[in-house]
């Protein structure tokens, strides 16, 4: 049987797409090859929705799935998200965890994103902090739901491969009991990230705290951070955008600490 926009089935996950429905199931959809592939790696996926074109193409994949559900492309346009679906969608379970757990591990690198609310951005950070080495990443306060369909494709399967945490806002004490110096970014920063880098600060167990684009870190993020870091702009730019500056950062970083 192939499942149509109207089945309930193709109902039930499409509510998915809302955050309340998200929250409230524990669920979330994951679009296209990549995303579906590390899901399946993962072992989170729930239900594999294909079409009949996606079946061929993506074999491998799809003989991976426990639940596979063929739907019509009208079907597939009520779940993706994007302009021109890839003819996959996995329902997932959601995996993020407990900060203390994601702390225990003794992680040397976290980027926390603190009430930054593009999902591109915040899925960019995830995905580069996974690039990084980074051994999770923090949704911090009122940031974006990591599990937001445009976070979820900006990430490119690293939401599956990093500890990932929501969490309240005030982190710092947790980061800092846990081994980690907690620098903040900020454009007006006193100390210059080059600087660190040359006199090995860069080297210790570090979070990075970033962010909005629009408003920067919360004030008393910023007083509670051992270190308030701008990154040099030696053109003409007024700034950098969120997730390049975010890169730049969390790659002296794994230098440094390699």
């Amino acid at each position: 049987m192939t499942f149509s926009a109207r089945t309930p089935r193709v109902a039930a996950a499409r509510k998915l797409q809302r955050r309340r429905d998200r929250d409230q199931a524990g669920r979330f959809l994951a679009e296209g090859p990549q995303a579906v592939r590390e899901a399946l790696a993962a072992g989170v996926v729930v239900e594999l929705f294909t079409t009949g074109d996606a079946v061929e193409r993506y074999a491998d994949l799809v003989a991976h799935a426990d639940v596979v559900s063929p739907v019509t492309d009208d079907g597939m346009a009520a779940l993706a998200e994007t302009v021109q679906p890839q003819g996959l969608v996995a329902v997932c379970e959601q995996v993020d965890v407990p900060l203390k757990e994601a702390l225990a591990k003794q992680p040397r690198l976290v980027a926390v994103v603190a009430e930054v609310r593009d999902p591109g951005n915040a899925g960019t950070i995830l995905r580069t902090a996974d690039a990084a080495g980074a051994g999770a990443v923090v949704f911090a306060g009122d940031a974006v739901d990591p599990y937001n369909g445009k976070c979820v494709r900006a990430s490119a399967g690293s939401l599956f491969h990093v500890d990932v945490v929501r969490s309240p806002l005030d982190v710092v004490k947790s980061l800092r009991a846990a081994g980690l110096q907690v620098l903040a970014t900020s454009g007006y920063g006193a100390d210059d990230l080059d600087s660190l880098a040359d006199d090995g600060v860069l080297d210790a167990p570090t979070a990075w705290l970033f962010g909005s684009e629009a408003h920067g870190l919360p004030t008393a993020l910023l007083e509670a951070a051992d270190r308030q870091v701008r990154v040099p702009i030696y053109g003409g730019a007024e700034s950098l955008n969120l997730a390049a500056a975010a890169a730049v950062c969390l790659y002296a970083s794994a230098r440094a600490q390699r």
